[in-house]
């Protein structure tokens, strides 16, 4: 059912138009069905079919066949007429951007005017651009029509098969380029990011140093000192130089809680300083000095974690390829 809503129709405040657009749709479902009619009554196995039921019909409608041109004409001058009157009020409402633009983005309602078989077809798309037009201002509710289901339904299977493809694909060139040794990456430092390689440090110097001020503050920073709090605490309660400490009568327990307070100050201030000094010129040596020079060893590893990365995009594409539509016709 489409569940028509007479109350949706007066809070739209579109009613006159959308009272317009039933009856327009009324004009088009009888259209049309009598243009199959008219094809069908052209083929000598349809009229056998109507004489076997009436004669009478054959002869009568004969006359009407032969002028259904003229006939179809009519309706066409009413659809023109709707057209040439929605477009005005367009104009009147500045509904598109120019007065121009509402012929072409309702272009299908023109070629549907013309009177071609071949163009009749489109009619049909007027019919569709009327039910969702009810449809959104919920008059109707084309949700709980079983042609809708229907036709969600396979829009879905074909969008997720194609989508499907398409994913697998994309991944697919990407694991050969991985295999290939593809040069993109060389490629975005080379041409992106060393253009830009002062910006770029004087970025990470800037994001470094303000990671070390939070350090430094006392609220900011609280995790991270009982962090290395804990850490230092652990290291000196496993050192066992230290741990003579508590031999020391009165004063050993006192010493070992003053070295890991005096350590851990260190240690916090140590990085918080390293952080703070960081200037754009230090980030820019260390990324030309340092992380261009790789040994064989690395780069095997490098190597690795690319196999790794392949190995992982073919997951993905096992599961982006799982037909999930089938999963939900099984339901049914």
């Amino acid at each position: 059912m489409l569940n028509f809503s007479l109350t949706k129709l007066k809070q739209s405040h579109e009613g006159p138009w959308l009272m317009l657009d039933l009856v327009m749709l009324l004009l088009l479902t009888i259209n049309l069905l009598w243009i199959i009619f008219d094809t069908l009554f052209e083929t000598q196995l349809f009229r056998g079919f109507l004489s076997s039921i009436s004669q009478q019909v054959v002869v009568g409608y004969q006359p009407i066949h032969e002028n259904f041109l003229v006939i179809d004409l009519v309706f066409i001058a009413i659809f023109l007429t709707e057209f040439f009157l929605r477009w005005l009020v367009a104009i009147y409402r500045k509904t598109y951007m120019r007065w121009y633009f509402f012929p072409f983005i309702h272009w299908y309602d023109l070629v549907g005017c013309i009177p071609l078989s071949a163009t009749r077809i489109f009619r049909f798309l007027r019919i569709f651009s009327i039910l969702h037009r009810l449809h959104k201002y919920q008059i109707i509710d084309l949700r709980r029509t079983a042609l809708f289901r229907f036709i969600f339904f396979y829009y879905n299977v074909f969008v997720e098969e194609l989508s499907d493809r398409i994913v697998v694909k994309v991944l697919s060139d990407a694991q050969e380029d991985i295999a290939a040794g593809s040069p993109l990456i060389d490629d975005i430092f080379e041409s992106v990011l060393k253009k830009r390689q002062d910006i770029v440090c004087a970025w990470a110097a800037a994001m470094l140093s303000h990671i070390g001020d939070s350090l430094a503050d006392a609220n900011h920073g609280k995790v991270f000192r009982q962090h290395v709090r804990d850490s230092v605490g652990r290291a000196v309660r496993q050192n066992n130089q230290v741990n003579t400490l508590k031999l020391v009568p009165v004063v050993g327990s006192t010493i070992e809680r003053t070295l890991e307070d005096v350590v851990t100050d260190i240690v916090t201030q140590s990085v918080v300083n390293l952080l703070q000094d960081l200037s754009p010129d230090k980030v820019d040596y260390f990324v030309r000095n340092t992380l261009t020079q790789f040994d064989p060893q690395e780069q095997a590893l490098e190597n690795e974690m690319l196999m790794v990365i392949s190995e992982v995009l073919e997951l993905i594409k096992s599961h982006v390829g799982e037909q999930r539509w089938k999963a939900e016709l099984a339901k049914h």
